[in-house]
């Protein structure tokens, strides 16, 4: 079975486009019109990746994006207008993983589902060991993808996770925003490095007790980030 995914578009023909390349692909395909229909949708049925609109009717696809993080980590890549900066870090802002900018290529489109697949598929363990990093409170399970600070599971979405994770099993190793956005969204990514200062920023809101005084994630001012406890 491929992969699920769920295209909200109200463009049907942008929709019927996607669809039909996609299920070249062997991708299952469900599609949505609207952002009520779309949040019903996800609260129905398990998706492994969604390419979310920002224009919908009756819900906007930042609304339909903040709603679904309430119960859903799965990844969200959201279709923006060429150009609009403000749309991309908005739908960052909103818990997105990734964007891509109308009008696309749908070989781009593809590229970018497979690359979040091979970063967010959940791995069984390879070797007896299980790579956990455990400081304290802090529990971060890599090969389930589970994060608990205290007893406590914290939702993440798959781009902070991966982000967590590469600083976690490297503590002390600071990183600068570029190799970042490199390491996590790939060097084709045609985004900037206010796309990783967006994920630390709800990273921290989501796991320190005070974002300001961060506990877990460092700046290392003028050089980048850092994990430490």
């Amino acid at each position: 079975m491929g992969q699920k995914v769920l295209v909200v578009d109200d463009e049907k023909l942008i929709v019927k486009g996607i669809r039909f390349s996609l299920e070249q692909d062997n991708m299952e395909v469900d599609c949505a019109y609207d952002g009520e229909e779309a949040l019903q949708m996800i609260r129905e049925k398990e998706y492994d990746i969604i390419l979310l609109d920002v224009m919908l009717p009756k819900l906007t696809g930042f609304e339909v994006c903040q709603q679904l993080r309430e119960f859903s980590n799965v990844p969200v890549v959201m279709l923006t207008a060429k150009g609009d900066d403000m749309d991309k870090i908005l739908g960052l802002e909103y818990g997105a993983d990734d964007y891509i900018t109308k009008p696309f290529n749908i070989l781009e489109v593809k590229a970018r589902i497979k690359a979040i697949m091979r970063r967010t598929r959940k791995r069984t363990p390879e070797k007896e060991n299980r790579r956990v990093v455990q400081k304290g409170e802090f529990y971060l399970d890599c090969e389930s993808r589970r994060l608990n600070i205290a007893g406590k599971e914290i939702n993440l979405t798959a781009k902070e996770f991966d982000l967590l994770e590469l600083m976690a099993l490297n503590p002390n190793k600071v990183y600068s925003r570029d190799h970042l956005l490199n390491a996590v969204w790939g060097y084709d990514y045609p985004g900037d490095v206010r796309t990783v200062d967006v994920h630390i920023r709800r990273l921290r809101e989501k796991i320190e007790q005070k974002p300001s005084e961060p506990k877990y994630v460092h700046t290392k001012w003028g050089v980048g980030y850092y994990f430490n406890v």
